[in-house]
């Protein structure tokens, strides 16, 4: 159980490249981030020096104005005041008395003298000189486009923000409640997995508290101490990459049933389906006898004490194809892939675990394939496994 629960170095070196990658992601997000407001900020610079060059411009054209000899020509600096239609603008005099307004909103309007107050503390205004010292005074604010550009990106990397936020969250309570299923669904296996050859052990203690003395009891109570072995042997490999040995796949499909023979009810019957020769393949003997049981396992829950039970090896090309049917109840189309998630289990007293720890036992360690081929409901299921005949 060492590799399954360790916290050593190899446990410490996972959460340690966990924590460097969510670094670098948060990293990569504030740059973006930072980039893209220095960049907006720079183009709301550039727009904001543009519009003072056309409110000086406007206070030039007023100043014209002003100074107009009767019949000059004033046509360009009309076409200059007409034609500002975007920058808010307020002209007073020098005592702050206003004497007219341009492009405010019905807001602003309404309340004039607070928006006077806010131009005058950013220090919007640009002063035209009417001579005798005399002087009005032309208070701006930046226009809806400029506003915008400063404000929208804002609001934009704030949206992204808390959706990343959002799905984070949501992403880490899913992951955290898969990982409880897995853990709880881990010690149910385990305790699963234990409890059959222990139950035998008990019933044999019984029996030798009575004095009676069978050599085939003995061979049974072995065959019990040897399970509980491989079981150790089983979890303790999960949590590492196992080694594949070369060898004979029709031994350890006879291993895994020979076992659960003499344990089943006699109504159900287990068929074996082989070719004559050898089919040799590159699995682990431990992971491999566990797959087997568990889909075995499956196959007698769903016919309930009645019914058959058939195991076929298949060589075919470069592939090598296990199949488990039963005449059981069947599984609906909507649960045959949902069947390999942790914790998924239709049984009342299941644990959820034991098609998950398949899954990952042929596709990561064997690098094969497991599914459900063909399941009716009412009339059974096949589970089918696929192996390279070659690594």
């Amino acid at each position: 159980m060492k590799n399954i629960f360790s916290s050593g170095p190899a446990y410490t070196h996972f959460y340690s490249r966990k924590n460097f990658w969510k670094i670098v992601l948060l990293t990569f997000m504030v740059l973006i981030g930072g980039v893209t407001l220095y960049y907006t900020e720079s183009l709301a610079e550039e727009l904001r020096i543009e519009e003072r060059k056309k409110v000086e411009l406007w206070a030039d054209a007023i100043n014209i104005a002003a100074y107009a000899e009767p019949g000059e020509d004033l046509n360009l600096a009309n076409k200059i005041l007409i034609n500002n239609t975007t920058i808010p603008i307020i002209l007073a005099d020098e005592e702050d008395n206003i004497i007219s307004t341009n492009n405010l909103s019905s807001s602003q309007e309404r309340k004039i003298k607070t928006t006077l107050q806010k131009m005058k503390q950013k220090k919007n205004v640009i002063t035209i000189d009417l001579g005798d010292g005399l002087f009005n005074k032309l208070y701006y604010d930046e226009s809806r486009l400029l506003y915008q550009l400063r404000i929208y990106p804002r609001i934009l990397l704030g949206v992204i923000a808390s959706f990343m936020l959002l799905a984070y969250v949501a992403f880490s309570n899913a992951r955290k409640a898969e990982q409880d299923r897995v853990w709880n669904g881990l010690a149910k296996e385990t305790a699963h997995q234990i409890g059959t050859p222990l139950s035998s052990l008990l019933g044999w203690l019984e029996i030798l508290k009575t004095g009676e003395h069978d050599p085939l009891m003995v061979a049974e109570m072995q065959k019990d101490l040897d399970r509980l072995q491989k079981i150790t042997g089983r979890f303790s490999k999960i949590g590492s990459q196992p080694n594949l040995d070369y060898g004979d796949l029709r031994s350890i499909i006879n291993e895994s049933t020979e076992y659960l023979q003499s344990r089943i009810p006699k109504r159900v019957q287990i068929q074996q389906i082989f070719p004559e020769q050898p089919v040799m393949a590159y699995f682990n003997p431990l992971l491999m006898e566990w797959v087997l049981e568990n889909l075995i396992r499956n196959a007698l829950d769903a016919i309930e004490g009645h019914g058959l039970v058939t195991i076929s090896l298949e060589h075919k090309d470069k592939k090598i194809e296990i199949s488990v049917s039963d005449t059981g109840k069947g599984i609906p189309r909507h649960l045959q892939k949902a069947i390999f998630r942790p914790g998924f289990t239709t049984k009342n007293r299941g644990w959820g675990l034991g098609l998950s720890l398949a899954k990952r036992i042929i596709t990561d360690y064997h690098r094969g394939k497991i599914f459900v081929a063909y399941s009716e409901p009412g009339k059974g299921t096949t589970f089918k496994i696929i192996l390279p005949a070659t690594l």
